[in-house]
């Protein structure tokens, strides 16, 4: 007691000897400033999560980040012919602000990764074990930035260190590479940073077994040695990619296997998310523990946030309170309709895929329901009341049994599974068909995802050529894994299908609908009366996004898009002397 209080004295006397010339600092705890912020560990810990917040944004994967991509794809159609016309139809205007939602998100994204990139340094061998997570996790993010900007954007602006911020001519970052007219060279930069971003993070990270409870939710070096493959493959490095695929598979980075249940990927709860099959997946809060706040852009911090997402908004059908904006493409639906089981039944993943009515769903599952409501066999449900359309249940709650109607606006908690298993397994047998032609190998791998729907093995027989394999992956086992699912438009673009007049006329007859309500689940023939196709509007150049106008208004460092300046990119496959296989039966 003595001691506290001479210790006080001291105090008082120094502040009383101190206080006529220095001002007393105080720092406050709940406002921190870059001169106090970053400098411990567990600073960086709250940065990371704070990286991870700005991927379930507007721009990110919350909606528009997410959907833009499967319009872009030949399995999805705009039944709203309103809301994400222009993205479906390959003919984003320069002008539409829209377009520049996922830049500007996935650059805040940029921003917090490169703080915390900037802060662990770069001398990888030096960082605590805490700390090379905390750094792998950053890389993680930034790859899977950059990753998103290329494939939208084809040149996006490189930034890669925080310090660059602290001058304008950091700030206004430039997308122009040497030599580069057409914005390829700058695609090519980007993407090799991407590579290395997650070539690095799969030596800082641990597998999801090493990880254990810390793992859930978060990027493992699984997830980031799946995305490696996936950037790989983007600039066909088949063989390179092979042989990561091969590591996952092999149990490298920790072990992996097929939900016996396909509908286990698309529920929300524990139970469901972060599950065997998940490299990685987009955390949403579960229905009845979110905020009351959508949070559409990222200068919102509400701490009341919902924290969910806004695609099933977009999927709903309108009579059951969705925005009603995007429908399955017949052609998707009867691909599924057109192959059955080893037992005669309907493959179980049109049940999770697409919203019908089908006899065989009675008993199944949660058997034939929308959004809890008995469907009625004689009155199909359709998407837009006025365009019709097929339902997507991908992603809602068409068939969980959670809820009688959508809930709209950033309310669903179904976590986005961004990579499957089921993705390596097809990945793997695409890149050895490429490198070795049809071998058993890659039928393994294909028959595995294929016995997980209960269908029989394919024949080696039907597909003795590689043309005919990779048809048989690109235009049937892909589009009945993941139909509907983010990354489609990113797959047409490595094939080249927008370069080659056939593959362009496939893509049409695989996106024709109709307006009506009358004929929604029956084939459509392309070209014919009243038969419309999103591609009927293509421009080469626009198989990607354009930069938004006001965007280089306000950069002069930076220059516009293939889809900016309508350039026609078919001689960059004919320059890297990539293959675009011809259409097989």
């Amino acid at each position: 007691m003595k001691l506290y209080k001479i210790s006080l004295a001291l105090m008082l006397g120094i502040g009383t000897l101190t206080s006529c010339s220095d001002k007393l600092e105080l720092t406050n705890p709940n406002q921190p400033t870059t001169g106090t912020f970053g400098n411990t560990v567990d600073d960086l810990e709250d940065a990371v999560v704070a990286c991870y917040h700005h991927i379930r944004m507007e721009g990110t994967y919350a909606r528009v980040g997410y959907t833009i991509d499967v319009c872009r794809g030949d399995e999805v159609w705009n039944s709203s012919q309103v809301w994400y016309l222009p993205f479906d139809n390959l003919n984003e205007p320069t002008t539409d602000e829209i377009g520049q939602w996922s830049w500007r998100d996935w650059y805040y994204a940029i921003n917090i990764c490169n703080y915390v990139i900037t802060k662990s340094g770069d001398d990888d061998a030096a960082l605590s074990e805490q700390m090379r997570r905390i750094k792998g996790q950053a890389l993680f993010i930034r790859g899977l930035a950059y990753y998103n900007l290329a494939g939208y954007y084809q040149n996006p602006a490189l930034i890669l260190s925080y310090d660059d911020y602290s001058t304008l001519d950091g700030l206004y970052a430039s997308n122009v590479t040497e030599g580069d007219a057409d914005g390829w060279a700058q695609f090519d930069r980007v993407m090799d940073q991407v590579e290395a971003d997650f070539a690095e993070a799969m030596e800082l990270l641990p597998s999801r077994s090493a990880g254990g409870e810390w793992a859930k939710g978060r990027a493992t070096n699984g997830a980031a040695a799946g995305y490696y493959a996936r950037a790989l493959m983007q600039r066909h490095k088949y063989n390179e990619a092979l042989a990561v695929l091969k590591q996952i598979i092999g149990g490298t980075y920790g072990t992996y296997k097929l939900m016996d249940n396909y509908g286990d990927n698309f529920r929300e709860g524990a139970a469901y998310e972060n599950n065997d099959e998940s490299l990685f997946e987009v955390q949403f809060l579960d229905y009845g523990t979110q905020g009351s706040v959508d949070e559409w852009t990222p200068v919102n911090v509400s701490k009341d946030a919902s924290q969910g997402h806004a695609v099933e908004s977009n999927y709903g059908p309108g009579d059951y309170g969705g925005w009603a904006d995007l429908s399955a493409t017949p052609w998707l639906y009867q691909l599924f309709k057109a192959e059955r089981t080893t037992d005669g039944s309907l493959d179980p993943r049109l049940y999770w895929t697409i919203g019908t009515y089908e006899p065989e769903w009675e008993g199944f599952e949660y058997g034939n329901v929308c959004y809890t409501n008995p469907m009625d066999p004689n009155v199909p449900v359709v998407t837009n009341t006025a365009n019709g359309g097929l339902p997507i249940a991908k992603w809602t709650n068409f068939r969980t049994g959670l809820y009688s109607n959508v809930v709209t606006g950033l309310k669903c908690g179904i976590n986005l599974r961004m990579m499957r298993y089921s993705d390596v397994l097809l990945r793997a047998a695409e890149c050895e068909n490429e490198v070795n032609g049809p071998t058993q190998q890659a039928f393994d791998w294909i028959n595995e995802v294929r016995n997980r729907a209960n269908l029989a093995n394919l024949n080696p027989a039907d597909f003795n050529t590689k043309e005919k394999l990779f048809e048989q992956i690109a235009n049937v086992e892909r589009p009945k894994e993941f139909g509907c699912e983010y990354g489609r438009g990113l797959d047409l673009l490595r094939w080249g299908f927008f370069y080659d007049s056939a593959r362009l006329q496939q893509l049409k007859e695989h996106n024709a609908y109709t307006l009506n309500t009358a004929t929604v689940k029956d084939p459509v023939t392309y070209p014919g009366d009243g038969v419309l196709s999103s591609y009927d509007t293509f421009l080469p150049g626009h198989e990607f996004f354009p930069i938004y106008q006001t965007t280089l208004n306000n950069n002069a460092n930076l220059v516009g898009n293939s889809a900016n300046n309508n350039t026609d990119n078919s001689g960059y496959f004919s320059q890297k002397g990539w293959t675009i296989h011809p259409v097989a039966e």
